[in-house]
């Protein structure tokens, strides 16, 4: 029986917009019991993937709303499901696996666990990449434009940023994965910053702290100084921004390995190097997270196809050889990260009524 409760689980998962895939050795249930006890299994099931408060909910699926209210409570705090408060009302909804249920298991980790993750990563990945719009985006650092460069709101981290009022800042969960692997990453730690909602689960959850706004300013100017990706939701009005490396992050690790690491992230510009301007000094090889850059001829060259417009080789280029290239014919991102997913999950499921 219980079996079967997971296989349907894994089915109900897939039905979230980033996806849930059934695998050839059935990592994927793996991962589930590992999550889930049947029981919570069958619950998180009965949940719709649009907050609801719990008096609803209990209404639905004819459960009493006492005992609900704390069996939901504490699928919330394992990271199963999500919970929105708003109002002094509390609403639950079911989650997709990445992002989300993954990184809500923060305070979970466990070696088995990351090995299990790593093997489920590519099939992950293929479902991801089966659709056109990302849940994350690579938006350049803030010293990568000049004061009057004409930016979109959306693309200027620093005013994502001073928009929000709620922010908190957790520790990243894929350099916490990678030293549970027995490969540890010594850049710093709590590069992970979440704003309203997701700030307020966070730091209900005890998986994050509460910060200023001039602290998620600092933490931002930090890591464009040590050199890491910013990558926010695809959204513009920002739910979270990660500070990533290219040796921890899913992500970049993949972008890294493949021919052509631009069609694998989203970005709205590219570097241009003026080798009229360049001195061939090295800097933008050693800083670029992609080996988008190569010396030819005795001038830095742009490998185009590898860059991922991070603007981390503009901002230290000594001779001010670099600048960014606004892509052409780039869409809009939706408004809000729950408008980003149902863009994905239509784009899903009219791919798959295609086929």
């Amino acid at each position: 029986m219980s079996e079967n409760i997971y296989s349907e689980l894994r089915n109900f998962m897939d039905t979230m917009p980033s996806g849930f895939p059934e695998t050839p050795t059935g990592v994927e249930i793996k991962i589930l019991k590992k999550l889930f006890t049947p029981e919570q299994a069958k619950l998180t099931m009965k949940l719709k993937s649009d907050p609801e408060e719990v008096s609803i909910i209990a209404k639905r699926i004819n459960h009493d709303e006492s005992e609900l209210s704390q069996k939901l409570e504490e699928l919330a705090q394992k990271g199963l499901i999500y919970r929105i408060k708003r109002d002094g009302k509390i609403f639950y909804q079911a989650f997709q696996f990445v992002v989300g249920v993954y990184e809500f298991q923060l305070n979970n980790l466990d070696k088995e666990f990351c090995e299990l993750f790593e093997e489920y990563l590519p099939y992950l990945g293929m479902s991801l990449a089966a659709v056109k719009t990302s849940q994350m985006r690579v938006i350049p650092v803030g010293s990568a434009f000049t004061p009057k460069s004409t930016v979109a709101n959306y693309n200027k981290v620093r005013e994502l940023v001073m928009a929000q009022e709620n922010i908190c800042v957790a520790e990243c969960i894929c350099s916490k994965e990678q030293k549970l692997l027995g490969h540890e990453c010594f850049k710093p730690k709590e590069t992970c910053i979440g704003f309203g909602d997701f700030a307020q689960y966070y730091q209900d959850n005890n998986m994050g702290r509460k910060i200023s706004t001039d602290e998620a300013l600092s933490l931002i100017d930090r890591a464009e100084e040590i050199g890491l990706v910013l990558q926010p939701t695809n959204t513009q009005t920002v739910s979270a921004i990660c500070c990533c490396c290219a040796c921890c992050c899913p992500t970049l690790r993949y972008a890294k390995m493949s021919d052509r690491p631009s069609e694998f992230v989203h970005t709205y510009y590219r570097s241009n190097i003026d080798p009229e301007l360049c001195v061939a000094c090295g800097e933008c090889i050693e800083r670029c997270p992609m080996d988008a850059i190569q010396l030819k001829d005795n001038v830095s060259e742009l490998i185009e196809e590898r860059c991922i417009g991070c603007g981390l080789c503009v901002s230290t280029c000594p001779e001010e050889a670099i600048s960014l290239l606004e892509k052409p014919n780039m869409e809009e991102p939706a408004i809000t990260f729950s408008e980003t997913l149902k863009r994905i999950e239509s784009e899903r499921f009219f791919s798959a009524a295609k086929e």
